[in-house]
């Protein structure tokens, strides 16, 4: 009886973490036993080395980080984990180090910097992506160390380009001209760039023919940054991770340093920075990561929980903006004055039971609940409008640039404040119950609109504190400057001497900046019609037609089988990550909050192992 062969396109975080909850369902028993008695094959399909994949790979910018704390990554199922398989707890990236340190691992680690981080790693540490690259390698090493009988792992050094029917069986098409007949597809391919449309397509058209400066989003570890030169202004749009990431290399990277002086964080330049001038929509950077601790216990969902979900994903009118994000907004605010009554009932007026019951009966944007807030708070402060959260500076407008600068510099001082302190914890949870309300939508058939997926990474995955201390430092060293909400750009190619430049301008503030550079600086769109990968825009063709302009691949909720264009899934073909209609949050997770991606993980797991068995079993009827 022939093996069974199972091709896996992608061996990132995403693919390492599907092969581990494929392996410990079938070590658990049960599932693919006769499976792995005729042998099954798994073939791992990826350039870049499996584990760290391409963006945690260890050959980038020592300087680049994590934006979450050590104790709140993961690749491990624990006690929350509400799946089929079996739980297999493992350690988080901070316990790793602690395990490090006392010579309990196979790990050597040859670069000195990453050795001295890992000697004073803490949970409370934002961990470079070089030492989390380290993490991931482990992690996949020891799922090969724990294979089963009749399985085998292996590890192409290349892409896939294509899938097709071949008879019985799939064909994966590679880069190299080679192929791997499969009997199962996975992908896993995680995030690409995308090839350049619209208004970027435009801007870069018209950066290379009136000779001006134009970088499109990008992973900033890829971005080639020599084109900004020392002294230069720089118009830079977006204020989320890839700006911070920008700012970084552009400052730090080009050897500028900063000291603690008795008056805080002083940036230190060595000259061979550029100017840096920050718009957006917001106008403000992303909310940094929350390192207070909840005092209350966490609040339990209560206005929209899976089995609400599940109700509204079975509704074939459904409307995110009008019937999900009212009670996932409601959620975030029940967390959020949960922890402030309950963690701190010296900030509050009236008991918890009674704001609640009140609470509950109230539209999260009301006039009757900012009322009820100023009767229930000491501090109106602490009250959270979540329309003014979400976009500080709507409605302000400043006299000058100078003007801006100083509130942006009380603001993000003020924001810091209120994600480190212990007295403001609520904002944990704020976090917590948001996040949680995310993850009831795995599985519900609920489809994540874009606009929410960046609100989300607006409040919840933001960079680490110290990244905004220095920009304020910056701000402080005349290095970055900010340019306003609802950032405008347009390109002008009529400026003296024919040179082409780019006029930046924002409702906040008269005026406008002309330069002859712009960086847009977020990640490419998940778009999965117009990626780079082939393979993926391969998926999109055959899962909704040549002529579809999909951004995402359909999957069933169930089991993430891909959708075939009459509306049926592939019955070898599934698709995990970020390009797909699934509800996704990240590879890698935080412990004690049975992951999205975990869940999804062993869903598919099983289900390829279900499909193996029923191969076997056919196989063994027609032998």
């Amino acid at each position: 009886m022939p093996e069974l062969t199972v091709a896996v396109l992608g061996a990132g975080p995403r693919g390492v973490g599907w092969l581990e909850r494929f392996v410990e369902n079938l070590r658990a028993g049960g599932l693919g036993q006769g499976a792995a008695a005729a042998g099954i094959r798994i073939v791992l399909i990826d350039p870049y080395q499996p584990g760290p994949g391409r963006l945690w790979r260890y050959d980038q910018s020592p300087l680049l980080k994590l934006n979450s704390l050590a104790a709140d990554v993961t690749m491990f199922t624990d006690a929350s984990c509400t799946v089929e398989g079996p739980i297999v707890p493992g350690p988080s990236l901070a316990e790793w180090a602690e395990l490090w340190r006392a010579g309990s691992l196979d790990v050597t680690v040859d670069d000195e910097a990453v050795r001295a981080e890992l000697e004073a790693l803490g949970p409370a540490s934002f961990p470079t992506r070089r030492l989390q690259s380290f993490y991931l390698d482990w992690f996949h090493r020891r799922t090969l160390a724990n294979l089963p009988a009749g399985v085998e792992v292996e590890w192409l050094n290349t892409s896939a380009v294509s899938v097709a029917d071949d008879g019985d069986r799939q064909l994966v098409g590679l880069a190299d001209g080679g192929a791997v007949p499969a009997d199962a597809v996975l992908y896993a391919l995680g995030h690409n760039g995308s090839t350049l449309a619209g208004e970027h397509e435009v801007l870069d058209r018209f950066a290379r023919e009136h000779g001006a400066y134009y970088l499109a989003p990008a992973f900033t570890a890829d971005a080639d940054l020599d084109g900004l030169p020392a002294g230069a202004d720089i118009i830079v749009r977006g204020m989320g991770l890839a700006a911070v990431d920008l700012v970084v290399l552009l400052t730090q990277g080009r050897g500028g340093r900063f000291e603690e002086t008795e008056g805080g964080l002083r940036y230190v330049p060595s000259g061979r920075e550029p100017r840096l001038h920050l718009g957006s929509r917001r106008g403000v950077p992303y909310h940094s990561k929350v390192t207070s601790k909840l005092v209350a216990p966490r609040a339990e969902l209560r206005f929209f929980t899976r089995d609400i979900a599940a109700v509204l994903g079975a509704r074939a009118d459904l409307d995110f903006a009008a019937d999900v994000w009212p009670l996932i907004a409601k959620e975030a605010l029940h967390g959020y004055y949960h922890e402030l009554f309950l963690g701190h009932p010296d900030r509050v007026r009236l008991p918890w039971d009674e704001f609640l019951a009140r609470f509950a009966e109230l539209d999260p944007w009301s006039d009757a609940l900012r009322e009820l807030a100023v009767e229930a708070l000491v501090d109106p402060a602490d009250a959270l409008d979540l329309s003014v959260f979400d976009r500080p500076l709507a409605g302000l407008s400043f006299a000058s640039h100078d003007e801006l600068q100083r509130h942006l510099v009380e603001y993000i001082a003020d924001d810091v404040h209120r994600r480190t302190a212990a007295e403001h914890s609520a904002t944990l949870g704020l976090f917590t119950s948001l996040l949680f309300a995310l993850f009831a939508t795995g599985g519900s058939g609920i489809e994540v609109p874009p606009w929410f997926k960046a609100f989300f990474s607006y409040v919840a995955s933001g960079p680490p504190v110290h990244r905004l201390e220095e920009l304020l430092a910056l701000v402080e060293a005349g290095v970055v400057r900010f340019l306003g909400a609802e950032l405008e750009v347009r390109a002008d190619g009529s400026a003296d001497g024919g040179a082409g430049v780019f006029r930046a301008s924002s409702p906040s503030v008269p005026g406008e900046l002309t330069s002859n550079y712009l960086v847009d600086a977020w990640l490419p769109e998940d778009a999965a019609h117009r990626s780079e990968n082939a393979a993926l825009r391969d998926a999109v063709r055959a899962s909704s037609g040549e002529a579809s302009l999909a951004a995402l691949v359909a999957v069933h909720p169930d089991d993430s089988r891909l959708i075939g264009p009459d509306g049926e899934p592939h019955a070898a073909r599934f698709a995990i990550g970020p390009f797909t209609s699934a509800p996704n949050a990240g590879a890698f997770a935080r412990p004690s909050t049975d992951a999205m991606s975990f869940r999804e993980n062993d869903r598919v797991a099983r289900a390829v192992l279900r499909l193996l068995d029923e191969l076997t079993a056919r196989q063994t009827l027609l032998a």
